[in-house]
């Protein structure tokens, strides 16, 4: 009878003893906040960032320099029409007139190119 109650009392305070030992282990979390890291922030990968990123900058600077080149020939084009026009329509030639799909300054009797 000694054995059966040292059996059963055993099983029973076994999964205790296996909680109560888990509790033990079991730390509060506390963090130590009273120093402080600063980093410079140089390091490898920041280097590596920073080229990437230049060298992305001088790439989209050299298409936006091509778009603006672009844009300030065409508005040179059209600068250039209105003064063409203008001068057409004020020129002595009775034939010449204005074309505005060619922007060019015709006479009417040979459609050839008229210098006003």
């Amino acid at each position: 009878m000694n054995t059966i109650l040292r059996k059963r009392l055993s099983a029973a305070i076994m999964p205790l003893a296996l909680l109560l030992s888990a509790f033990a282990f079991v730390q509060p979390a506390q963090a130590q906040t009273d120093k402080l890291i600063i980093e410079s922030g140089d390091n490898a990968q920041t280097r590596q960032d920073a080229a990437m990123d230049k060298e992305q900058w001088n790439d989209t600077r050299n298409l936006r320099q091509k778009v603006n080149k672009r844009v300030e020939k065409e508005w040179d084009k059209t600068d250039t029409a209105f003064d063409a026009r203008d001068s057409c329509q004020k020129s002595a030639n009775v034939n010449a007139y204005w074309e505005p799909n060619t922007l060019r300054c015709l006479d009417r009797r040979t459609g050839h190119t008229v210098a006003p």
